[in-house]
């Protein structure tokens, strides 16, 4: 015989209070089209103009290489750079034109054609945000119909 379950008359089905969503607040970016620049050694912010997702609160610069961030928050930040041929360069994350030291991938001796990294950081509203190649005084040419850069940004809390 099969056990039933009865859970009488006074069971009521309650919703949890409902708060802001910190995730609707980001952005991704990328750039797809085998675009080539310049990079100086001090560094270059890469244009980030294919694929643009932003959320109303984080807008990008006529350039496509600066992101600007409405809301203060603690943000999961991930980024990728394929070149196409293997260079000694190193990336970055810049906030208003300083390094964020967890995003920081050195230029290695031996040249590599995939930088990434995934890291937190605490952004200030109007935080403006670049992802840089730098270490390396030569062209880059980053990989065509495929994902040659891309900057994501999610506000966590």
């Amino acid at each position: 015989m099969t056990p039933v379950l009865s859970f009488g008359d006074n069971c009521t089905n309650t919703t949890s209070p409902t708060g802001p969503n910190v995730t609707a607040t980001n952005a991704y970016a990328a750039s797809t089209k085998g675009a080539a620049f310049t990079v100086l050694m001090s560094g270059t912010n890469v244009a980030l103009p294919d694929a643009q997702t932003l959320s109303p609160d984080i807008t990008v610069n006529g350039a496509n290489d600066t992101f600007t961030v409405a809301e203060a928050g603690r943000y999961r930040v991930s980024y990728n750079i394929n070149s196409v041929t293997p260079l000694t360069l190193g990336a970055r994350l810049m906030v208003d034109g300083t390094e964020i030291e967890a995003s920081n991938v050195m230029p290695q001796t031996a040249p590599l054609s995939r930088l990434s990294n995934d890291f937190l950081v605490d952004l200030p509203a109007g935080a403006k945000v670049s992802l840089q190649v730098y270490g390396y005084a030569g062209l880059v040419t980053l990989l065509p119909n495929s994902i040659g850069a891309s900057l994501s940004m999610v506000r966590l809390s």
